[in-house]
This record gives structure tokens, sequence and C-alpha cells, in this order.
């Protein structure tokens, strides 16, 4: 199993450099039923992979072969070489790749068990790397941004009482795809306290088009 933990206090001695860490979760079970002694620990010095992004990756991986009936390794295999035939990068590993290619495979397994209805045990919103490309892609396919089902468009930047909306221009108004009842939550509640609950928000977003997505993060109100 994949962890992140956080350095509290460290000492060194002749021989050895003691450690204090914290887990955020209790995980005293595994020691005690299994007799753990020994651990990995993989330090993230900010060049490779992070350990946040590694565990988002391997917790959308266990998600999807649950879903798939596949072994959990024997998925992460099969969606390295979807990611490769995507985007004709290298093989590569999830112990030692770049951030950049972490990044990008992150999102290959989120779009594929977005637009597949794979059910996640976590919202999107937090396993996603690049959120603006993530909320682009629920645009594009119709799935809300939220909970991943059938949506429709919520516009963030109202559109304005008596407008006929097959005629306005809303190309520069920013959008959300959300389900019919996170829609009916963003209505209630407002974009702002909406956003504060879910992590996401409105992007501009032209219907039809091949936006730019990696700018799309910038358009959070």
């Amino acid at each position: 199993m994949y962890e992140l933990a956080k350095i509290e206090k460290y000492r060194v001695n002749k021989e050895s450099t003691e450690l204090i860490i914290s887990i955020p979760k209790d995980i005293s079970y595994i020691i005690t039923d299994k007799h753990i002694k020994k651990c990995e620990m993989r330090f993230d010095d900010g060049r490779h992979i992070s350990s946040e992004q590694r565990k988002k990756a391997y917790a959308t991986i266990k998600d999807i072969a649950a879903w798939s009936g596949y072994l959990p390794e024997e998925q992460k295999e099969w969606l390295k070489y979807l990611h490769i035939a995507k985007t004709g990068c290298e093989y590569f590993s999830l112990s030692s790749c770049t951030v950049d290619t972490a990044r990008e495979f992150i999102n290959t397994i989120l779009e594929y068990a977005v637009e597949n209805g794979v059910p996640l045990t976590d919202l999107a919103s937090s396993r996603t790397d690049d959120i603006g490309r993530y909320l682009y892609f629920c645009l594009k396919n119709k799935k809300c941004a939220v909970c991943g089902k059938y949506g429709e468009i919520h516009h963030w930047d109202a559109i304005g009482m008596g407008s006929d909306r097959k005629k306005v221009d809303d190309s520069k108004h920013r959008k959300i795809c959300l389900c019919r009842t996170h829609h009916t939550i963003a209505h209630q509640r407002g974009n702002t306290a909406f956003e504060k609950m879910y992590k996401v928000y409105g992007i501009t977003y032209e219907e039809g088009s091949e936006n730019d997505v990696q700018s799309a993060g910038t358009t959070a109100g």
C-alpha cells in the first residue's frame, strides 16, 4: 500500500537517521495484524513524481481495476500502454518518472474513468493534478464535474434575465458541467459556496471547439 506521510522530526546518530513521521489516517491494524516491521520510503525531492501524485495514480488505478475485474498490477500496465498510445511518450515507471509525465498519466486515467463511468472512491476533482483540464474534459463529454454522472451545462456567469440563450454568444461566459442534482445545489447555494464545497468552478468553453485546456485553470472566479 502507498500512504502520504509527513516528516515531523529527525535525529542523526553515528550510523543512522531516526525519523518521526505522521500519516493522516489510522493504519495500526496493518502493523499489528500483519506484524510489519519494515517499510519502504521514497523521498520527494521535487524533480521526480511526487508521493502525492503517486498516491492519486494508484488510487485511481485501484478503482478502475475494481470496475474492470483486472488485478491492479495488470490494470496499471494496461493504462500505461493506453497513455503511451495516446501521447506517444516512452515507457515509464511510477516510481521514477518526471512530475510532468505523472501529471499527464493522471489526466489520462481520470479521463478514462470519467468517460467510462468508473465509480471512484473519492471525488475526481481531488484526484486530478490538472483541475483546468479535468473541468474542460467534463464539459466536452457532458459528465458532472462533481460525481461523473451525465450532466448539463451550468452557466457560472449568468447570461441575464430575459436573454435568449440560443442567440446570446456565451463563448466568453464561464461554464461547468453538472448533473441535475449538483446543478440544483449550485443554484441553491450559489457559486462561491459551491466552489468551497466541491473544489470545482466554471471555465470558459465553447461547445464543439478544441480550446487550449492548459489555460482553463486560470478562469476561476
